[in-house]
């Protein structure tokens, strides 16, 4: 939104003469340039609709244009920089998205960072500036991979992600959002093996650096490392090249007894002894190894709070444990220039002007027995129930006192639930007299598959209320990033004792990690994970998944 210009300051006219005119003449220019500036911004018009083709989206509204509604809390007067999450050391032409996405929400977040948070995170900017890729401190580093063992006492030490082949961005930006945690935790650089289909998605996050990892690493053929490959941790610990026997001090163990680098693998495949990575004498060890590589498509955030040695500083970056990804994400995630034109148009176009916006996530799983008619018919029973829309009126087609309207962003690979959707409140008026249009998101468009999923989400995260299919990543981004708790829709696939209803809102918002350990490191055998931790419970959608709670 354009800010209102700002008027100098204007002294006081003379006094006229008794005898002149001036008198006047005088209150009507002040009359003029008081009053002109508000009427210039109330008066804007509202954008028209623009080629939804070139967006890659759809879009079903109603025919009538209803009535712009001022925000409740000026963009201008807004804090950008998120309560000193953000660093202002990248400038709004490098990154407008950096900037203005908050702006595109009604208001700001309720859930502030921790002023350590804040601190740890200009405390790691200067680390990665140190020590980021192109860096001299980085090329020494590299040199470390040369040898067959770890070098002590080294200024830098890094963990490298690289993406699951195949695996959906929503696995991937969670998986990224818990390896940046586990990076700050152990004062690590993360430097991102940015293969082709993600290139281009995001902006560089740290100022003055580099996130990347640069062509010519000396580890090749990143996404082929398997968890029974040579340099896996759970080899390397079969193997005796890390010993760790009980009754020994982990803190004794020497770094030049340690491989150069090790794999960590935390796909949903993962075993023992890979779930070690969770254990604290495991974690002793890892510090001294300088070059950690890591995949996985699990949020797997929630795991860290289970290693005692991690514990007081999780406490003090984050005093309400169920705002970790919410201050994570909204931190490390920023559309390129390319998406985020994309995604303003959209929101520019079609969602700005209405007083509420309610996304509708629907994911689909293979191998469900649940019919598309029966999900849909959950739907509307859940957004009836739990009054997130109204109900139609059968009887009446149309609508002759409108009282408010509502813009439904329904994101599905099958596009039948919108279009059902927009069918109903197209053909029917309301029993409250509010005006539903239905925008649809996902379809057409030249995008990659990766750009139109980064569209989807952040313009999810623009909406107030969110409902959700259950294990939906995409889901978990979008309603994270906004900062609200959704509401899931259960299916036999992710039904819980609570699912006779046909959705639930957790009293988390936080997303969920499917594939926990089962492995107590403090007993020392297969045990319950989600009752050792009050704030690490069991999630609603996912009987044996992990989730922080606050």
């Amino acid at each position: 939104m354009d800010r209102k210009p700002t008027r100098p300051p204007r002294r006081p006219p003379p006094l006229p003469s008794k005898t002149s005119g001036f008198w006047p003449v005088v209150l009507l220019v002040v009359l003029c340039f008081t009053v002109l500036p508000l009427f210039v911004a109330l008066s804007r018009a509202r954008p028209g609709l623009s080629d939804a083709s070139q967006m890659g989206v759809t879009v079903g509204v109603h025919e009538e244009d209803p009535a712009a509604k001022p925000p409740e809390s000026s963009p201008a007067s807004r804090d950008t920089l998120l309560g000193g999450l953000l660093s202002p050391d990248i400038s709004e032409n490098t990154c407008p998205s950096r900037y203005q996405s908050s702006l595109h929400r009604k208001t700001p977040s309720p859930h502030s960072p921790s002023p350590y948070l804040a601190s740890r995170l200009r405390k790691y900017e200067a680390l990665h500036r140190k020590c980021g890729p192109g860096t001299l401190f980085y090329k020494k580093s590299l040199m470390q991979l040369t040898s067959a063992y770890s070098m002590g006492l080294v200024e830098c030490n890094y963990l490298v992600w690289t993406p699951c082949v195949g695996s959906h961005l929503g696995d991937r930006m969670l998986s990224m959002a818990s390896a940046f945690l586990y990076a700050l935790l152990t004062h690590r650089v993360l430097v991102v093996d940015v293969t082709d289909d993600m290139d281009g998605l995001f902006c560089e996050p740290f100022p003055a650096a580099s996130w990347e990892l640069p062509a010519g690493f000396l580890v090749h053929n990143l996404t082929q490392l398997r968890r029974d490959s040579e340099h896996s941790y759970a080899n390397l610990v079969a193997a005796k090249k890390i010993k760790i026997n009980d009754g020994d001090d982990p803190a004794g163990v020497r770094s030049e007894s340690l491989p150069s680098y090790a794999y960590i693998h935390l796909e949903h495949d993962y075993k023992l002894p890979d779930q070690l990575f969770f254990c604290d004498d495991d974690q002793t060890v890892l510090a001294k190894v300088n070059w950690l590589i890591l995949r996985s498509n699990l949020y797997f955030a929630p795991g860290l709070f289970l290693v005692p040695q991690f514990e007081d500083e999780l406490r003090w970056m984050f005093p309400a444990r169920d705002t970790v990804f919410h201050h994570i994400g909204r931190y490390l995630f920023h559309p390129s220039n390319k998406v985020w034109e994309l995604i303003t148009r959209y929101y520019t176009s079609y969602m700005a002007n209405f007083e509420e916006k309610i996304e509708i996530q629907i994911t689909t799983f293979a191998g469900s027995k649940v019919s598309s008619e029966e999900y849909f018919n959950q739907i509307v029973a859940c957004t009836s129930q739990e009054k997130i829309l109204p109900e139609i009126d059968p009887n009446a087609t149309s609508s002759t006192n409108v009282t408010a309207s509502k813009a439904v962003l329904v994101s599905s690979a099958q596009s039948e639930y919108a279009e059902k959707l927009k069918a109903m409140y197209y053909e029917h008026a309301t029993v409250t007299g509010e005006l539903v249009s239905v925008l649809q998101s996902g379809a057409g468009g030249k995008q990659t598959q990766n750009q139109k999923a980064l569209v989807e989400m952040f313009l999810q995260s623009y909406c107030d209320v969110s409902v959700v299919s259950g294990w939906s990543t995409v889901g978990y981004v979008g309603h994270g990033l906004a900062g609200v708790k959704p509401w899931l829709l259960l299916t036999e696939r992710n039904q819980t004792a609570t699912a006779n209803a046909t959705c639930v809102q957790p009293t988390s918002m936080e997303p969920c990690f499917h594939a926990p350990p089962r492995y107590d490191c403090r007993a020392k055998k297969d045990g319950d994970l989600g009752a050792v931790l009050r704030h690490v419970r069991h999630c609603e959608d996912a009987n044996d998944g992990l989730k922080l709670y606050d």
